[in-house]
């Protein structure tokens, strides 16, 4: 028995942010100091690095929550399915609910049981339930919602990925330019046909790279130190990303026995282009092939990095015929994957 996605769906906020939106911030060292040259070379080497251009930011009135219900509303029309069917909800996030202008995290009650209770399904056997797995969260709901149907636990799930990520950032440290907001879910249902997923690989690597991200005071020494913001120590993540991410993909697409040539399509998490692009390079230089042309579909120049989003948000963008120069066809090969916070990667193979 193989798993399927059978519904997409995604929703990218009205929002849009543009780098040249930051040349007023107050940017800052880590110890508190000025770096001593103008926001525009900050922009300028930004934008080399990440390839983000633009990024979309939540509507104030809207929180994780409220971007997921959109996403899920979509995928399950997507779908054509009655909700009333859908045996588990599961939700990957992060920070959980962060309304506009506060610092708090709201994760009670649980953010897939409020997706639930907007989506108004009575059926009290749908179980709705958050995992917490840092940017790689929806692959690994995909995963737990492979595990339930081959169980035999569950015919169909809906796993959502949603994060506000503009409303934990430290507007004093240059990486929060990095962050955006939005939603991606897929309804997940047992295939009869030869589509669906063919193999996969997960993992948590814990002893030195636990805390690659965590929270951290603000780099404005000025403010209160026990507010905390997402932080990052990017140069650690990257090397970890490069030396383990490859392999991961590697080992997965081994385990599928489907051949490198194959793979027509690698969606990989949206987290910085420079880093992506090495990813795929060193994961090519496994099996002693260059790589091919538009093999990497990418949304991270106008959305940004919206965490446990940007996967299936760059599949419904890319399934619908959004992204440019790119596009899918059926029995096509791809390859799913992430990196991020635990230090946790995750990756699968699927026949569309």
């Amino acid at each position: 028995m193989k798993i399927k996605i059978a519904g997409i769906g995604s929703y990218i906020p009205e929002k849009k942010v543009s780098n040249t939106d930051f040349g007023e911030h107050v940017f800052l060292n880590e110890d508190g100091t000025p770096f001593g040259y103008p926001n525009q070379v900050v922009i300028k080497k930004f934008k080399g690095i990440t390839g983000i251009e633009h990024r979309r930011y939540a509507e104030d009135h809207l929180n994780s929550s409220d971007l997921a219900f959109f996403a899920c509303e979509k995928a399950i029309a997507n779908a054509s399915i009655d909700p009333e069917t859908i045996d588990y909800i599961i939700f990957a996030h992060n920070f959980g609910d962060v309304k506009y202008g506060t610092n708090q995290s709201d994760m009670l009650p649980s953010l897939a049981t409020r997706v639930k209770n907007k989506l108004q399904i009575k059926n009290p056997k749908c179980v709705a339930y958050d995992i917490l797995f840092g940017c790689p969260g929806w692959i690994e709901g995909v995963l737990q919602a492979n595990a339930f149907i081959k169980s035999g636990m569950a015919k169909r799930c809906l796993v959502v990925g949603s994060e506000t990520l503009s409303r934990v950032v430290d507007v004093h440290d240059r990486d929060s330019m990095i962050y955006s907001d939005g939603a991606g879910a897929a309804i997940i249902e047992a295939s009869d046909d030869e589509t669906g997923m063919l193999a996969y690989e997960s993992a948590t690597y814990s002893i030195d790279e636990s805390h690659y991200l965590f929270f951290g005071k603000s780099y404005n020494l000025d403010l209160d130190p026990d507010t905390r913001y997402i932080k990052m120590y990017g140069r650690k993540i990257y090397e970890f990303a490069l030396n383990n991410v490859p392999l991961a993909m590697k080992n997965c697409l081994d385990a599928s026995g489907i051949g490198i040539d194959d793979v027509k399509k690698i969606l990989i998490h949206q987290a910085n282009e420079k880093m992506d692009e090495a990813i795929i390079h060193r994961f090519y230089k496994l099996f002693d092939k260059t790589v091919p042309k538009d093999i990497m579909p990418m949304s991270i120049h106008e959305l940004g990095n919206s965490s446990v989003a940007t996967v299936p948000t760059l599949f419904d963008l890319l399934i619908r015929g959004q992204i440019e120069n790119q596009s899918i066809q059926k029995g096509d090969i791809l390859l799913f994957a992430s990196v991020g916070a635990g230090m946790n990667i995750n990756a699968f193979i699927y026949r569309y």
